[in-house]
This record gives structure tokens, sequence and C-alpha cells, in this order.
């Protein structure tokens, strides 16, 4: 390069430079300094794999129930953060995860907020969480949901602690800036006044009250027993070869509309056979994996961990990986696939 060509060059960028620093006063900046790495040619999520042990984390629950009450926390909750996502509350770009511990006679008291949330019961049996003044009790490996904007409180009758992973769509609705939320000093919830069982009764017997309208997206009926899905799981595996990928998955359905349980968030059910290993695959979803029975060892590119019952584990958008079942193995997840799905955006390769 001659002289004169390499003195263009050093003043093109200091003119350019200059150029930036006069704009940006003005909230301006220029686009082709950041292109690159707006649109990417594939997901550059800060979020990344880990994976949360419950032994390790239910201890730190059990010195938690000790600190605070369940009144005084409002939610006593452990929050399973990212590590490529410190302080920003999130198991993913878009979702939140934590453990949530209930004590004997406790009752994490009543509110609703816009963000739409999912239990999955790890530990105990017998509390119960109260959507829109009905009861629904709760047993290990049960799916439970509080769509966005329905009063709910949660309960503990029994004798033993309870422990379920939660699961909230709050990266994605604070993204929007769409989070409200009421406490019962600011209007009265409902009292419970529906029997157990009112909206299995309702929408979840392949029935519907005569002349029903949905009023919102978000499946009418709270509660998705684990004997259930368990027993249809296994009639699948008994009559059908497993998928290379997923081994028998299920996505968990609003009985009314057979979309997702709630707009924003995917939730799924997964039976692998004793020694099966899948094929490898990805998606466009950074999905939250809960083991309920079994064990699995799971591989991506860069690590591989092994995963009990009750152990928690997060899979990135566009993360390669595999999994290997020690014993017959139940995985639940849950993703922000069905945004995706609405948007056009979703992506997989098995």
């Amino acid at each position: 390069m001659s002289t004169s060509n390499a003195a263009a060059i050093v003043d093109t960028k200091a003119t350019r430079r200059d150029f930036y620093s006069r704009i940006d006063p003005a909230n301006l900046a220029p686009l082709w300094e950041q292109l690159h790495n707006l649109v990417t040619r594939t997901p550059a999520s800060a979020c990344r794999a880990v994976h949360w042990p419950y032994r390790q984390v239910r201890e730190y629950l059990r010195e938690a129930g000790e600190l605070i009450t369940a009144e005084e926390a409002i939610r006593r909750v452990l929050i399973l953060e990212n590590p490529g996502l410190r302080g920003q509350a999130a198991a993913t770009t878009s979702l939140y995860a934590g453990l949530q511990l209930i004590l004997p006679g406790e009752i994490a008291p009543p509110h609703r907020h816009t963000q739409s949330a999912l239990r999955l019961i790890l530990e105990g049996e017998g509390a119960y969480t109260s959507v829109e003044g009905e009861k629904t009790p709760m047993k290990r490996g049960d799916f439970v949901i509080t769509p966005s904007w329905t009063w709910h409180e949660h309960g503990n009758e029994t004798d033993q602690p309870m422990v379920w992973l939660d699961g909230l769509d709050v990266p994605l609705v604070a993204m929007l800036d769409a989070s409200f939320a009421e406490n019962t000093g600011d209007q009265k919830a409902p009292s419970p006044q529906k029997s157990a069982g009112d909206s299995k009764a309702r929408y979840g017997s392949n029935l519907l009250p005569v002349d029903y309208v949905a009023p919102t997206p978000a499946s009418p009926l709270f509660s998705y027993p684990y004997a259930d899905t368990l027993a249809a799981l296994r009639t699948l595996a008994a009559g059908d070869a497993p998928d290379a990928c997923h081994g028998h998955k299920l996505r968990y359905a609003n009985p009314v509309t057979g979309g997702h349980p709630m707009p924003t968030i995917g939730a799924y059910i997964q039976l692998l056979p004793d020694v099966f290993s899948t094929a490898p695959y990805r998606c466009s979803a950074g999905t939250v994996f809960a083991v309920i029975d079994g064990a699995v060892t799971v591989t991506l590119d860069d690590r591989t961990f092994t995963a009990q019952p009750n152990d928690v584990f997060v899979i990135p958008s566009w993360a390669k990986h595999h999994f290997e079942a020690h014993g017959e193995t139940t995985l639940f997840s849950f993703s922000d696939r069905p945004v995706q799905e609405v948007l056009g955006l979703w992506r997989e390769q098995r």
C-alpha cells in the first residue's frame, strides 16, 4: 500500500469518528458499525447451558425457609439465574425460572400480574394453588398454570414442605413494558368458592359449557395431573417406536383451542426409554428442563452433565445437544416456542 493510500485511509477513519461523535448527542448511531452484531447468521445469545442439581439447591431452600416466612417474602423463591444473564432474573433470554418453598401451615398471599406462570411440582403432596377462587391440589409431577391476570395464592395444609419449579415470562413482559400487578390491598381477590375439580369438569373431559366462548387465549384448565400424563406417555411407548430426537414427546394443550396452555409459554413432557440415546438436535427456543423420573446425561458441544430427579437445566437457543437416559426417564420442559411460532421465527434442526 502506498503512503498516500495509507494516509487517505487514516483520514477517512478520523473523519468518520468525528461524524459519529457529532451525531451522538442527537441520540443517533451508524447502523453500518453494528449491523453484523444485530443481524447475526445464527442466534448469538448470552444464555448459557447450566445445570442446577436439586440436592444442592434444596439445602439452600431449607435455609431460606428459616430466614423468611412465606407471608414476608410474598413468594419464597430462589431464582435460577442463568450464568450468562446474571442480575436479570432470567433462566433464558425470555423466561424466568425459580424454585418455590412453602412450609406446613403457610399461605403465600393472593396476587395477580400480567406475567403468565406455570408450576411443576417437585416435592410433597397435598398443598394447593388457588386460581380465580378454585383450589387445585398438587402432587409431584403435576403441571399447574396461573394464566395472565388471574388471582392466585398457594397454601400448604399438610405436615410436609412443598417445593415446585416456577416458570414465568417475566423477561419477555419486561421487554414489552407490559408489567402490571395487584395485591389484595389493591383489590379483593376472589375467595375459594368453586369446588376442587371444577375446571376439569367444565373443560377437561372432552366437554365444554354450552355456548362457551373463550375469554382469553390461555387454557381454562388449571391442572394437568402427572398420573394422567405418564399414563399417556406409556401408552404411546407401548405402541410406537421412539422419535430419534425426542423419544416419546407430547405438548400440554389448551383443551378448548388445541393451542398452548398459555400464549407466551409452551410446556412439554417426554419419556425416554432406558438406555435410549437421542440423535443430535437443536432449536431456536432456549428451553428449561426438569427431570421428573429417571436420570439423563446431557451432552452439548462444550460440556456434559448428568441430571437426576428434580434437577433443572437449560439448553440455550440453537445449542446442539443429545440425551442419554438412565432408566425410564421423564423430562418436563418449557420454552417461548409459542411466541416464536406466531411470529414465524421458530426453527429446528434434527
